[in-house]
């Protein structure tokens, strides 16, 4: 007679191993239970609809951006793009050369066996360079006189004050329009039959005497969209001539502050 084994004792060994060792499992940690929160991300309807529409306008505003800053070079002649390279390009050097200027009095100071001597002179100079500026001398060098014609009385104030921006952009040292000197804190005004500068009435024609690099400040005024052809829309004319020499002979007061004192420190 055969003995069969009864199977049902292992199986019910290998249960109750398994389920001691899932109950042995430790719990899970901080790190598992915020991955098991994060992940599958839940989203809902309306976030996706709030992604999708963000996603348009920052598309938009960057397709905006583009074309606004392309808008303005875009239909320019390739000899009006290289003068305008060839413009900023004259800037920049024109700041490096200032800044080697004052590089090279600090080492005069530096060298000098007589510092005061040598202390004296650039302070001359500087006030001679400030006196300039305030318009408190007389200047003269090379430049470029421009003449604005205005037949139909369609120029206003804040084209000349367009122009004078662009020139001193340009690097102008010295600038006057008809008998005004041009400084720092002149203003312009409209009044009826001319404009009024630092409270003088000018009219037409306006010429300005310009001293600065002629090569530099007569491009400036004929870049695309600059103030020739803005003054050509309103029917008025802009006439550049260069020269060797102009004379600035227009002279303003020194004005003497009424609380700011000088500073030892």
């Amino acid at each position: 007679m055969s003995t069969e084994e009864n199977p049902e004792p292992q199986r019910d060994e290998e249960t109750a191993s398994r389920s001691g060792q899932s109950a042995e499992l430790p719990p899970p940690t901080g790190r598992q239970r915020l991955i098991a929160g994060l992940w599958p991300p839940r989203v809902t309807r309306a976030q996706l609809i709030v992604a999708l529409l963000l996603f348009v306008l920052g598309l938009g505003l960057a397709i905006q951006v583009r074309s606004t800053d392309d808008s303005a070079l875009r239909g320019a002649r390739q000899e009006d793009l290289v003068r305008i390279l060839d413009e900023l390009d004259d800037r920049t050097q024109r700041l490096e050369d200032e800044k080697q200027r004052l590089d090279d009095q600090k080492t005069e100071l530096e060298n000098s066996s007589d510092q005061a001597e040598e202390a004296r002179k650039q302070t001359l100079e500087k006030e001679r360079q400030l006196g300039v500026l305030a318009g408190t001398v007389a200047a003269q060098g090379p430049g470029i006189n421009l003449t604005i014609t205005d037949p139909h009385s369609t120029v206003e104030a804040d084209m000349l004050l367009d122009t004078i921006q662009e020139l001193r952009a340009a690097g102008a040292e010295a600038v006057q329009i008809n008998d005004v000197r041009v400084v720092a804190n002149t203003y312009f005004l409209d009044e009826d039959g001319g404009i009024e500068v630092d409270g003088r009435k000018v009219s037409a024609p306006y010429r300005f005497k310009v001293i600065g690099k002629p090569q530099d400040l007569e491009p400036a005024l004929n870049i695309p969209g600059g103030i020739v052809q803005t003054l050509e829309k309103e029917q008025a004319t802009a006439t550049v001539t260069r020269s060797e020499k102009i004379v600035v002979d227009a002279l303003r007061p020194a004005k003497q502050p009424d609380y700011a004192q000088s500073s030892p420190r």
